[in-house]
Parts: C-alpha cells; structure tokens; sequence
C-alpha cells in the first residue's frame, strides 16, 4: 500500500483506520488464476483509552510500515511519590 491510500481520523475518542489495497500482481493461463494480494476497502476503529493524548497523536509511514504515536496525558503518567521521615 500507499501512503495516499490510508486515512487515520479520530471520532468521538475512537481512532478510525481507513484504507483500500489495490489490486497487485495478476496472473492468468490457459487453465489456472492467480492473484497474489488480496484487496479492496477497509476499516478499523479502535476506542482510544482516557489516558491517551488525542491532540499529541502522530503518524509516520516509512517502507510500506505506518507507525502510530499516541501519548498519554500528563497527568496520567506515573510518578514516585517521596517518602519523608517523621
């Protein structure tokens, strides 16, 4: 796939993934077919957690592999919390 071919979109807290594959490599003979990927349209969506930073959200597509970046609030991160003696 394509970079132009995918599209990421936030809704209502919920990540939505929408793509089409296009048709790759056929292959057709006397009395065989082949089609070596599959294609068409698609969708995902994933509830994102209250924790995630939806503003921050990043995307990078780099040899065919798309990386999402979804941060997490600030106040959502674990801290130590320092014990005092008495």
């Amino acid at each position: 796939m394509e970079q132009e071919d995918v599209d990421i979109s936030i809704e209502n807290n919920t990540l939505v993934l929408r793509g089409e594959r296009k048709r790759k490599m056929e292959f057709a003979e006397k009395d065989a077919y082949r089609l070596e990927r599959t294609f068409g349209a698609f969708t995902r969506s994933f509830t994102l957690p209250r924790t995630v930073d939806s503003a921050r959200i990043s995307a990078s597509y780099k040899n065919g592999m798309l990386e999402l970046t979804l941060p997490k609030l600030e106040q959502a991160k674990q801290r130590k919390i320092e014990i005092k003696a008495a």
